[in-house]
């Protein structure tokens, strides 16, 4: 036998090609051909074998329909590299750094293999997308870094720190690309979506007897390019299919491998085959709920280019309801049996579509918002991202008017509330200029631009009282506060508040409503302190600043735990409560203000504590006694370097009678600019200071004179003599001071009464035994700390944290941290000062 048949009947795996085609017949059809023609030479079987081979090779082929695809070097190369640059944007995702990087260096190598390829093409869009917005996230990484409480591991921040070096040096050589994506990002890597049609390729026969082959290989090969969906059917579009692709879409969507893209271009295009009003509205509600769904996940917001779709679309489907007012959506609709048919409004009966457009209108709204806490503030992306504000308000303000038309009071009163928190925290010049775009956008039929902010305020908030839910009450009427106590109004704010019981129930309510009362206590305060009411602004300011949790209670930051007490979830949670940087309130002005009210309630105070022993424990504000005693245990006391030290130096000044030297501490500060007419502002705290520095002289020299001259006093503190009059009479009248005031000769008579032995042992006595009763109650709580947490019984059932915040009444004079508690030296002092008269 020769060696050709043996490697026939060989292992399968032999590489020869020619020993793979043939059959065990045709081995055993060779061996007796072989064996019969036992003279002939062993070449004169080649031929014959190969022809076979040739000829069943070819057969086989012509029988076989396997498709092949035949693939370009281009195409693989540039796979290759889509493939490392969506690895890295899912590893990005994740924060795993060093996966990141890993593919990151795969994609420019295998850029780098494809050097020839791209030196005729160009660089790949996709690729000039994925490295801008990389650079972006890294940015975005890092400065989440430094103000995360859990930090990256090692090897992540390593890796994070290597690539912040690397894309900037990679950047360089595409900052052209870089610069035209940047123009216009959504539409830059946009080409025309055509599918090529896979080719057959074929080994023919020499002859071909079908004549029908011919004309079906010559039509594939005219063809080229054709546009397929999934399978590789083509796709078509028409009035007959258009409600049947509908009902697929609807039917795919939330299911898992759910190619959400690919949803919205299938709908993008059922919407322009779209041409009657009901088949529009169809498409459009189902459109804008697919862009809905690209946005998953606590933390995932919609990105800026789908938003502003959405927004187009939900404006489309508006102007469709406008002008075609016998098609009505809304959320009771009944559902048809028969889907797949275009409907009409007849006799005069509306077509009713099941669908939530105020649904929209929050889920709108709602992204928006996201988007914002999750830009940089300090950039140019945060206030071009702020101007789409003016359009998604346009949109409220249009689908406000819908509702109107169909009296659909809830989706009227939710819209009006969206509405109102655009506004309420504006000034009035914002709010005039948003209301005139209304007139340049919208018909004078659909909405009327507002000409005085107060008013439409209160329209909107009075609407919202008579026809809201309890919860869109209270917060409309917290902004209404807010926006009173933002234009000075303080007296009608403060009566609102007063009058609506909102500080007895504001624990029952949900954190973001807590968060709106926590801002419009917050204004109201700043606006008595403008409107020179320091002890009103105090009590109001009290609740916020004195907590040291300003941040956390306000929304504008998140305060740092110790460790890690809060969970992961509730942290993303309070993430999500943040507000945007453009409706902060500013944390410094707000603690200058607190401390500055403090300041001057509490060095009168400390002065009047020489005189009157029992009053050593009244304390006004704790945060400002710690600061000023740690200030005053400083051995060397610089020059002032921020707020806090001018108000320390002012405060300093004061108790020693250096009334100028305070009035020049806090007017440096520079945080007064900030503050509409803050030379008025200075001006009221200087007189403020004046009024304050002759109380504290009085209290702190009482006891080493015998009379005052009323003249000498109002050149001291350069004060009119009858300002110095009506002071001195006020502390007279309210006890604060033994004095009388001798008109005739203008002095102030000072009466020298110390207490007898009885008497101070009776004071002595007094503040021990409240010692005593405190350290108990203490020890008592320690021991049994459920009583302490446990709310009260009764149909009055409050929060005892939160309840404690709101027992402050307006302009009230705060508690002391321990007075509650007994009586026993206030009792026994009031015996004392009674048997001493």
């Amino acid at each position: 036998m020769s060696r050709f048949f043996r490697a026939g009947e060989s292992d399968s795996d032999d590489s020869d090609d020619y020993s793979e085609e043939i059959s065990d017949s045709e081995i055993d059809s060779d061996d007796s051909d072989e064996s019969s023609d036992d003279d002939e030479p062993r070449n004169a079987t080649k031929p014959s074998l190969l022809s076979r081979l040739e000829k069943d090779y070819s057969d086989s082929d012509s029988d076989d329909d396997t498709v092949r695809v035949v693939r370009s070097a281009k195409d693989k190369r540039f796979e290759e590299i889509e493939q490392a640059v969506t690895l890295m944007a899912n590893k990005q995702k994740i924060n795993d750094w060093v996966s990141a990087q890993n593919e990151f260096d795969r994609a420019n190598k295998a850029l780098q293999k494809a050097a020839s390829i791209i030196a005729q093409t160009g660089v790949p869009k996709f690729y000039i997308k994925a490295v801008a917005e990389l650079e972006k996230e890294i940015q975005k990484a890092l400065a989440k870094e430094k103000t995360a409480t859990k930090k990256l591991n090692p090897s992540n921040a390593k890796a994070l720190n290597s690539m912040k070096q690397n894309i900037k040096k990679n950047n360089r050589q595409y900052e052209s690309q870089i610069q035209e994506y940047e123009k216009d990002p959504e539409n830059y890597d946009k080409e025309v979506e055509v599918v090529e049609k896979k080719k057959i390729t074929k080994v023919k026969k020499p002859v071909v007897s079908d004549s029908e082959d011919e004309s079906e290989a010559a039509e594939d090969e005219d063809d080229g390019f054709t546009p397929v969906g999934a399978g590789g059917k083509t796709v078509e579009f028409n009035q007959e299919n258009l409600f049947k692709k509908l009902r697929e879409v609807a039917e795919a969507r939330g299911k898992k491998n759910t190619n959400r893209e690919e949803q919205v271009r299938i709908l993008e295009r059922l919407l322009i085959v779209a041409n009657t009003p009901f088949q529009k509205i169809r498409v459009l509600l189902s459109l804008i709920s697919a862009q809905f769904d690209f946005a998953v996940g606590l933390s995932g917001y919609m990105s800026i280019p789908l938003w502003k779709s959405a927004e187009k679309y939900l404006n489309s489907l508006l102007v469709i309801l406008e002008a075609n007012s016998g098609y009505v959506v809304r959320e009771n609709a009944p559902e048809e049996d028969d889907n797949d048919k275009d409907r009409t409004p007849q006799n005069g009966e509306p077509v009713l579509i099941q669908g939530s457009v105020v649904a929209f209108i929050d889920r709108l709204d709602d992204e928006f918002t996201k988007s914002l806490q999750n830009i940089d503030p300090h950039t140019t992306d945060y206030v071009d991202r702020l101007k789409d504000e003016v359009g998604l308000y346009t949109v409220i303000v249009r689908s406000h008017a819908y509702f109107t038309r169909l009296e659909m009071t809830d989706a009227i009163s939710r819209t009006t509330m969206r509405r109102l928190e655009h506004l309420y925290f504006k000034p009035d010049v914002v709010i005039l200029a948003v209301e005139q775009t209304l007139a340049t956008t919208l018909p004078a039929l659909i909405a009327t631009p507002a000409l005085d902010s107060a008013n439409l305020i209160h329209d909107l908030c009075v609407y919202i009282y008579k026809n809201g839910a309890s919860l869109l009450r209270t917060r409309a009427m917290l902004c209404h506060i807010y926006h009173h106590a933002l234009h000075n109004r303080f007296f009608v704010a403060r009566d609102m508040l007063l009058m609506s019981h909102l500080q007895e129930t504001i624990h029952q309510a949900d954190v973001t409503t807590q968060i709106l009362h926590n801002r419009a206590m917050v204004q109201l305060g700043l606006c008595a302190f403008r409107s020179g009411m320091i002890k009103e602004a105090q009590g109001c300011l009290q609740d916020i600043s004195g907590t040291g949790r300003v941040k956390e209670l306000l929304a504008q930051g998140l305060q740092l735990q110790r460790n890690n007490a809060v969970s992961p979830e509730q942290e993303k949670l309070d993430r999500q409560r943040q507000l945007p940087f453009h409706m902060h309130i500013n944390l410094e002005l707000l603690e200058c203000v607190y401390l500055t009210c403090s300041m001057l309630l509490e060095i009168p105070t400390m002065a009047a504590a020489n005189l009157k022993p029992e009053n050593r424990k009244k304390v006004i504000s704790k945060p400002f006694r710690r600061m000023l005693d740690y200030n005053s245990r400083q051995v060397f006391a610089g020059p002032p370097e921020n707020t806090r030290d001018h108000i320390m130096g002012a405060a300093k000044a004061l108790s020693n009678g250096e009334w100028q030297q305070s009035v020049e501490l806090i007017n440096t500060i520079k945080i007064w600019e900030l503050m509409p007419n803050s030379d008025r502002i200075k001006e009221m705290l200087g007189q403020k200071i004046q009024e304050e520095g002759l109380r504290t002289y009085l209290f702190s020299n009482a006891s080493f004179y015998s009379s005052v001259g009323l003249e000498q006093l109002s050149k001291m503190f350069n004060l009119p003599k009858n300002t110095v009059v009506s002071i001195v009479s006020k502390m007279i009248w309210s006890e604060e001071l033994s004095a009388s005031i001798d008109q005739v000769s203008n002095v102030v008579v000072l009466h020298h009464v110390q207490p007898s032995q009885v008497q101070a042992l009776a004071l002595a006595f007094a503040e021990k035994a409240t010692g005593f009763v405190e350290s108990n109650e203490k020890l008592l709580e320690q021991k049994t700390p459920q009583q302490a947490d446990r709310p009260k019984k009764g149909p009055n059932t409050k929060d005892q944290v939160s309840g404690k915040q709101q027992q402050r009444t307006m302009g009230g004079q705060p508690r002391s941290g321990r007075g509650g508690r007994n009586q026993f030296n206030n009792g026994l002092g009031n015996s004392v000062k009674g048997n001493r008269k």
